[in-house]
């Protein structure tokens, strides 16, 4: 009789801590489906939601709008962005509690500078809207950089540059520049980005926490059909910025890259170092530093990938797998606005 009581009790005991254990995670299930309702219910209404992480009670490995149509992880397991691989929201949320600021730079030399109100202008409505952003500026024209009126917590610095006669030298001068600020200037965060980009350029849509990373590079919208071998990589052995036929990923933009502050350093070190040397020896690598570029990104692999919304041509028609475009070159006369074209 004692045993078949214990047996008894031993039932009851199991039953209540399972019931107990259900009702748990039916609760903290409805409180994640509630959280994330409050959460679009005040987006609705124009609330600030960034200190919430959306919180869904469901998560799957296959997700219902996953892309099929393009590829969306590199064989080095770096993830390609395209519309449609991301949940802004979360991402949002998610960098903006760590404080970070974002710092771009542009240069606008010689008559470049007639691009940089409308790049201004459009950074201002689609880059990294809502968080600390800082735009370096370079130029030989001081006094012909626009007043455009930035959002709380954006900021913009002029840095003075001289002209050069070669637009090659302009472009070749960049990775130096971009060397010194982020010793000179750029406070020493780990936990900072900055992006280098192409002034003669706008924005038409969100360019955001999506593209953060340690290294990331852009695929050139020219040659991302194209196979490796009409890639235009350095194909002469003598030069540091070498590619042989066999090597290479992608080919990557030298408008549009950036990542982590020390990343970049090391990348903009690099691709300078390698670039005086060659100079030193008469070369000039096909498309001077973003040869360098190409050759860096081999070595050093991105660890994230932007997709060629991220850099589009605006002479270029618009493809079924370009879902959007985010920044694009425009359209431009290279014979009135390079100084030896």
């Amino acid at each position: 009789m004692h045993l078949i009581n214990t047996k008894a009790l031993t039932v009851v005991v199991l039953s209540a801590l399972m019931l107990g254990v259900l009702f748990c995670y039916i609760s903290l299930s409805y409180r994640g489906v509630e959280l994330f309702k409050q959460n679009n219910i005040n987006q609705q209404n124009g609330l600030a939601a960034d200190d919430v992480i959306p919180v869904s009670h469901e998560f799957h490995l296959m997700a219902p709008d996953h892309r099929t149509d393009v590829v969306t992880v590199t064989p080095w397991l770096a993830p390609v962005v395209w519309e449609g691989t991301f949940n802004p929201v979360l991402l949002d949320s998610i960098y903006k509690r760590k404080n970070i600021t974002v710092s771009a730079t542009v240069f606008a030399v010689g008559k470049y500078i007639m691009f940089l109100k409308d790049f201004l202008e459009t950074a201002e409505q689609h880059f990294f809207v809502g968080f600390k952003v800082h735009i370096y500026v370079f130029t030989d024209r001081p006094n012909e950089v626009p007043q455009v009126r930035m959002a709380a917590g954006r900021q913009l610095t002029v840095r003075s540059v001289p002209s050069s006669k070669r637009w090659q030298e302009i472009s070749a001068r960049r990775m130096e520049l971009i060397q010194t600020l982020i010793e000179d200037q750029l406070p020493n965060r780990s936990d900072d980005y900055v992006f280098c980009l192409d002034v003669d350029s706008k924005f038409h849509g969100r360019w955001g926490a999506e593209s953060l990373g340690g290294l990331v590079a852009v695929i050139h919208p020219g040659y991302y059909k194209d196979g490796r071998s009409r890639f235009p990589y350095e194909r002469r052995p003598a030069s540091r910025a070498y590619l042989a036929p066999e090597e290479g990923d992608f080919y990557y933009c030298g408008g549009a890259f950036g990542g982590l502050l020390q990343e970049v350093h090391h990348l903009a070190k690099t691709c300078r170092s390698n670039f005086e040397a060659d100079a030193q020896e008469g070369i000039e690598a096909a498309w001077q530093e973003e040869s360098h570029l190409n050759r860096y990104m081999w070595i050093n692999k991105p660890t994230k990938v932007l997709s060629p919304e991220y850099l589009w041509q605006d002479f270029k028609p618009q493809t079924p797998e370009v879902h959007i475009i985010r920044f694009s070159g425009v359209v431009k006369n290279y014979a009135e606005i390079r100084p030896n074209a």
